[in-house]
């Protein structure tokens, strides 16, 4: 009668303390517990499993130890259902060694089944560890014969997405398809998910279509494989599916679609889904405003960026949390989006508010890549350099090294280019990713050392569309059009796709090589051999293509038919070649062209002055020139940097604040009075000034690129190579300057301008006079 008594008891103090459970009191069941033990009640197999289910909810290992430690004692240590509760609880509280020694435990005493193995097999899965799931479900079915329930398959499939692993997801499928279990819509949706994360969307929606239940879920993983694989219509189109169809959508749904818009570049699409979701009453995540904020970005939408950002700060969404994993997720994307708005300060400062703890590999590669594509490549290298010095251990990723290499394409840093190649292969784990290699083959073209860029072509394991035009635009630029089209050829024989772009460098490459014929050829087949539309840039390359040759009318004629209005650009190129061969009513009409396009570029107005300069029309250039001031135009002025054993240094025209200036000039002087006697006679009229020969040589002295030469001359070892770089195009007399000087100096001269390289080496240019 008293032992009755004890077990009544028992099951109350368990229905008390199952209710409080029930209803998410977990604080409360422990304390129910520890008054229960305290009033010397004994616990049973039903005690437990409430009481460590608890203990895993509120994370209290302590307490969850002590109440093992109790287990133990009154001897349910082999009861299963203690046995499994304890190895949930270890897990949910974080600690796997302990979970699987309770499991290993079990299987020793025997006491364990398939719920055991599901729980040891989700821990592994839940807390990171997707191998170790794999391999204890390899041991339960295949070491130990258990048979795989609708759980199993539940928490074992999500690890096969972890991994990529395709072929036992496959295998999965198939035995739930048998097992008929592919019913259960937690097992549909775990299939779904998998095959998505597995890029096969095809097989994901096959399963899709066949599930009899679906549940937002179901249409979220839809929706978010399909955008996380470029498939932006597709994913898009299944979100307004499930609107027509009237599914309920949650976070998830809204910001997989978003992000949809936002990665086809349609970022005020993504706005007014975002909008959409407010006014449902669905709150924003993280995600939701890195979806959006990626699409204020991709169309410069400062203002709704701003916003955003604004929203972050009222609402409970931490910017940053402890800096650790992904946590910085928003914060990086604010820098990424005011870096692509052209607010690289505001980007800066929302940089430097992370303190060096914080920072992570992505708040770095972001910044550097906001200095490298949107604001002072100096300032992206000087970052990157500080990447290093700080002592957080945060190391550059491929991400951060093709911004870094950007930065140097931008710079003609082939120095610093150089090094970064070099800590590439120091640390490379496998092969150098594709994209990174691609970069190297661009930062040594445009930093004048295409022989080294066709080496890491050549060594390349693996290439892309990427990797060919890059090499193709490369030696185009360097004036080796031919070697160009051989590369061209060979691609096309590889069977590589063509697009828009490798056919631009392609004639970009006849244009900068005089090659007349293979140019008209290559346009005119566009369409019908390779399948593309010549667009504006096109057409604007093949004017440059005639007009450097001097077909300015034959340029002309190619602009009138044009499908499309011509843009600027094609303007712009037949003025720059009316200025080349003084053709001054020509220039006039591209220049009453642009002002019709409303197009204020300082450089129309440079080109328009200098046609009328070398013509001699001073008034019509001091009208140009009261016309930029009326405008608020300023002509950029002539700057040229020179690549130097410690570093880069830097000359404006008439530039006299060097330390070495006096040497510099002296050196200079004393060079042109050289060349003068072999032959060279200062051509006056690129001085562009209403004053006497005398004064204009001098002016013609004063060139930035020359000064760059002589400070070249004076600081470069014997034989090595003197690299310029010029933020406008070379003027005609520096060009014909540098062709003599490469007669009496023991350096070869490589000089990158706006348009393309130079290459002077004994009396002679690789341009041949097309520049």
């Amino acid at each position: 009668m008293q032992d009755h008594f004890a077990d009544d008891g028992v099951y109350h103090w368990n229905s008390l303390i199952r209710f409080h459970g029930d209803n998410g009191r977990v604080t409360e069941v422990v304390s129910v517990f520890r008054l229960m033990h305290s009033l010397s009640w004994a616990p049973d197999n039903y005690t437990f499993p409430f009481v460590f289910k608890a203990c895993g909810e509120i994370s209290s290992s302590r307490c969850g130890a002590s109440a093992h430690a109790l287990s133990l004692v009154t001897g349910f240590n082999s009861n299963v259902f203690v046995g499994n509760a304890l190895v949930a609880m270890y897990a949910r509280c974080g600690f796997l060694g302990d979970a699987r020694k309770v499991f290993d435990e079990m299987s020793v005493e025997g006491v364990w089944d398939v719920v055991s193995w599901n729980t040891i097999i989700a821990s592994y899965a839940k807390l990171g560890k997707p191998k170790m799931a794999l391999e204890m479900f390899s041991r339960m079915s295949n070491e130990f014969g258990f048979r795989p329930d609708d759980i199993t398959l539940v928490n074992v499939i999500p690890p096969c997405a972890s991994l990529g692993a395709r072929s036992l997801g496959k295998q999965l499928h198939g035995f739930a398809i048998t097992s008929e279990r592919i019913q259960n819509t937690f097992v549909g949706n775990g299939l779904v998910d998998m095959y998505a994360k597995c890029w096969m969307m095809d097989e994901a929606n096959k399963v899709f279509s066949n599930m009899s239940v679906k549940d937002v879920v179901s249409w979220n993983a839809m929706v978010a494989g399909y955008s996380q694989i470029g498939r932006f219509d597709d994913a898009v189109k299944l979100f307004e599916k499930m609107q027509e169809e009237k599914i309920k959508t949650d976070v998830v749904t809204w910001s997989a679609a978003i992000s949809g818009y936002a990665q086809r570049g349609l970022g005020y699409e993504a706005l007014g889904v975002c909008r959409q979701m407010l006014s449902s009453g669905v709150k924003p995540n993280e995600v939701t405003l890195i979806s959006v904020l990626s699409g204020c970005a991709s169309v410069q939408a400062l203002m709704h960026g701003k916003e955003i950002h604004c929203y972050a700060i009222k609402h409970p969404i931490d910017l940053c949390k402890n800096g650790h994993g992904d946590d910085n997720m928003v914060i990086n994307q604010l820098i990424d989006m005011y870096a692509k708005c052209k607010k690289v300060d505001i980007a800066r400062a929302m940089f430097d508010s992370l303190s060096p703890k914080e920072r992570d590999v992505v708040s770095w590669t972001v910044m550097i890549g906001g200095y490298s594509h949107h604001g002072d490549a100096n300032k992206a290298l000087k970052l990157f350099s500080e990447m290093f010095e700080q002592d957080y251990q945060t190391r550059p990723n491929a991400f951060t090294i093709s911004c870094a290499l950007g930065a140097c394409s931008s710079l003609a840093a082939l120095r610093i280019g150089k090094q970064i190649h070099a800590y590439v292969l120091r640390n490379q784990q496998n092969e150098v990713p594709l994209f990174v290699s691609n970069c190297l083959i661009d930062m040594y073209a445009k930093c004048g050392d295409i022989g080294v860029g066709r080496l890491v072509f050549d060594n390349m394991p693996k290439r892309n569309e990427v990797t060919w035009t890059s090499l193709i635009s490369g030696y185009g630029m360097h004036g080796y059009g031919e070697v160009a089209l051989g590369i061209f050829d060979e691609m096309r024989k590889m069977g590589f796709e063509l697009d828009g772009v490798t056919l631009l460098v392609v004639l970009y490459a006849c244009s900068h090589s005089g090659m007349i014929d293979q140019g008209m050829e290559y346009f005119n087949r566009m369409k019908t051999d390779f399948g593309v539309s010549p667009g504006p840039e096109h057409y604007a390359c093949m004017v440059d293509l005639l007009g450097r040759a001097g077909q300015l009318n034959a340029a002309l004629s190619h602009i009138e038919e044009m499908p499309m209005e011509p843009p600027p650009v094609v303007w712009v190129a037949l003025l720059s070649c009316c200025r080349t061969h003084g053709k001054v009513e020509l220039g006039e009409y591209a220049a009453k062209k642009l002002t019709e396009l409303a197009s204020n570029n300082d450089g129309t107005f440079t080109l328009l002055s200098n046609l009328y300069a070398n013509a001699r029309r001073w008034k019509d250039v001091a009208r140009i020139r009261s016309l930029m001031k009326h405008k608020g135009i300023q002509k950029r002025p002539g700057c040229s940097w020179v690549e130097g054993i410690k570093g880069t240094t830097t000359f404006f025209v008439g530039d006299k604040t060097h330390p070495r200036a006096k040497e510099i000039y002296q050196v200079l002087s004393e060079y042109i009075q050289r060349i003068k006697d072999i032959g060279y006679v200062p051509e006056t009229d690129f001085a562009l000034h209403d004053v006497d020969n005398e004064e204009k040589g001098d002016l013609l002295l004063e060139h930035s690129e020359k000064l760059a030469l002589a400070f070249g001359i004076l600081t470069t070892p014997q034989g090595a190579a003197i690299r310029i770089t010029k933020n406008l195009r070379v003027c005609g007399d520096c060009h014909t300057a540098f062709t003599y000087l490469s007669r009496i100096i023991d350096h070869e001269i490589i000089l990158r301008d706006s348009s393309r390289f130079h290459h002077f080496k004994n009396g002679m240019c690789s341009c041949k006079g097309y520049w």
